[in-house]
């Protein structure tokens, strides 16, 4: 397979540009949003076939980075510049499990509500999306997702978990603005590992322990956690960027949304915002899970908390993790946005 190279095969001390020609994913995958009755049925039925693959076929390596096979292709990765941003197009960009489905559905629904559709409207954007086949995110899917993201209505909602070295020019060029997410690193170890069990997305490491070292070494899909604080933090200065947290946003859902409205330009009234509240709490989206997500449903919308980690992390576990943030991130300003101290110390 000339340049693939599998799960097994990763040494993080390599820097590997590996060249990819061998498409491992099918037609109904894309990316973006999309109607909750067709992502149900494509996510379920990616499953499936996700169940049925051997752990070193569940991912791949493109320009040093590992990617889940079931849902990303190797050809779609190539031709990722290709996109086509629009300047008005709202782009949401956070690591692996760090709250990007539920910032994503206050998004479109911030995005619905400015836009004051009326029944019909919302019939009509619907039905473009389901026939359109676009699962959640931009890395998602074959390379004939682009053309069909052109057919999508403004404004369009994009997800991504890449760091912005890899993500399409053209967003910067069109100064479509970004909303970058950040989620303490101890719960996000928690919660990718929990995805990593219930999920055949990505390989299950059948221990915490196991993942844990994985997680730590960046041999998950998306990498280390770590870079995404450092790339991110050149960006805090450019004006076309918001940086928010999951915690501050569980702290104050209301003056999250406000945040996130006003940095989009959405119009919206305080009744929407209450009303978006209610639509995307935690428990509002876990009861309607198996609707929107089909089997990730339970999944995906776990507990929601802040601090599950402590019930998870051993004391050298914890004393590693600290070591590791102060060294990559404690200095920077992004890394002090995430308050490590208040949610991360014992």
């Amino acid at each position: 397979m000339g340049g693939f190279q599998r799960m097994g095969d990763y040494d993080p001390t390599i820097s590997i540009q590996a060249e990819i020609s061998v498409c491992l994913c099918t037609s109904l995958l894309s990316c973006t949003i999309m109607s909750q009755e067709g992502l149900k049925e494509i996510m379920d039925k990616k499953l499936e076939e996700a169940g049925k693959a051997a752990p070193e076929d569940q991912l791949f390596m493109h320009d040093g980075g590992l990617y889940p096979t079931i849902v990303c292709c190797p050809d779609t990765m190539k031709i990722l510049d290709t996109f086509e941003a629009r300047s008005d197009d709202v782009v949401l960009v956070g690591y692996a499990k760090t709250g990007t489905n539920w910032v994503g559905q206050i998004l479109k629904e911030l995005e619905a509500a400015s836009g004051k559709y009326d029944e019909e409207e919302m019939k009509r954007r619907q039905q473009i999306e389901k026939e359109l086949k676009l699962l959640p995110y931009l890395e998602f899917g074959d390379p004939g997702k682009f053309e069909r993201l052109k057919k999508l209505p403004s404004r369009r909602v994009i997800k991504t978990h890449l760091i912005p070295q890899k993500i399409p020019k053209s967003i910067f060029q069109k100064k479509a603005k970004i909303l970058v997410l950040f989620r303490n690193p101890k719960d996000t170890a928690v919660s990718y590992f929990h995805f990593s069990k219930g999920m055949s997305i990505v390989p299950d490491q059948k221990t915490w322990d196991e993942f844990f070292s994985e997680f730590m070494n960046g041999i998950v899909p998306y990498g280390l956690y770590f870079n995404h604080i450092i790339e991110w933090n050149k960006y805090l200065d450019d004006k076309n960027i918001m940086f928010i947290t999951y915690e501050e946003l569980k702290e104050n859902t209301t003056l999250g949304i406000k945040k996130m409205a006003e940095f989009f330009n959405f119009s919206v009234t305080e009744q929407d915002i209450q009303s978006i509240m209610e639509k995307t709490s935690f428990n509002s989206m876990k009861e309607k899970s198996h609707e929107t997500h089909g089997k990730m449903g339970n999944t995906l919308f776990r507990k929601g908390i802040v601090g599950d980690w402590k019930s998870v992390f051993s004391e050298s576990q914890n004393e590693e993790m600290d070591r590791k943030f102060e060294e990559a991130a404690g200095r920077t300003k992004l890394g002090k946005m995430l308050k490590y101290e208040l949610y991360c110390k014992s």
